[in-house]
């Protein structure tokens, strides 16, 4: 499964490279390197906006975690827009030295974590460092069911803060159930992309 995972990533990555800027907050305009993956840069640059806009006052004094991180953006964006902690994780090697390079160039070294682990091995770890969080970005490759286990598993293994929220970016015309101990706050559809939001329920 994690041999399968890897090439997959791989593969995912492996066909074009390019660059994204920083939306907002201190490193505002900066740019940052993107690893080598299909040219679908544009989708996620809007994608990326839209989340963050519906985000906007959740991120100030967070703790992040972007399971999926491919370059590192969502989560340098929540640095540059004042998380207090961010973690990005991603399977592939260069996937991570691209991510290590971004936050070095952008000053994040004192806020974002940089792990290189398949995503049920990086949760396995951080749920026994006693990590727990207040927003998740899980943007798995679409053909894969990896966000969807990758929140029931957030959810069941009690990482997510009180109110906190995790945002799976999907296929359009997909449409993930609530985990148990979630509830859904919205869906967003963006061309051939979705975000659908869970919030984490209070008994």
């Amino acid at each position: 499964m994690i041999l399968s995972f890897k090439i997959l990533w791989f593969f995912y990555h492996i066909l074009a490279g390019g660059s994204v800027r920083i939306i907002a907050g201190t490193a505002r305009g900066r740019t940052i390197e993107t690893p080598q993956g299909p040219d679908t840069r544009p989708t996620l640059d809007r994608v990326r906006e839209a989340l963050f806009g519906m985000l906007q006052f959740e991120i100030a004094g967070s703790t992040v975690l972007d399971l999926f991180a491919g370059s590192g953006a969502m989560g340098l964006e929540a640095a540059s827009r004042g998380a207090k902690r961010v973690v990005c994780n991603d399977v592939s090697p260069v996937c991570v030295k691209v991510i290590t390079e971004n936050c070095e160039r952008l000053g994040f070294g004192g806020t974002v974590r940089v792990m290189q682990a398949d995503y049920a091995a990086a949760l396995d770890r951080l749920r026994t460092e006693g990590d727990f969080f207040d927003i998740v970005f899980l943007d798995a490759p679409y053909q894969t069911a990896f966000a969807i286990d990758a929140c029931q598993r957030l959810f069941g293994y009690g990482m997510i803060a009180d109110n906190g929220i995790v945002a799976v970016e999907h296929r359009t015309g997909t449409q993930p159930a609530p985990p148990a101990g979630a509830r859904l706050i919205k869906t967003r559809t963006y061309g051939d992309c979705a975000i659908t939001l869970f919030e984490r329920e209070i008994p």
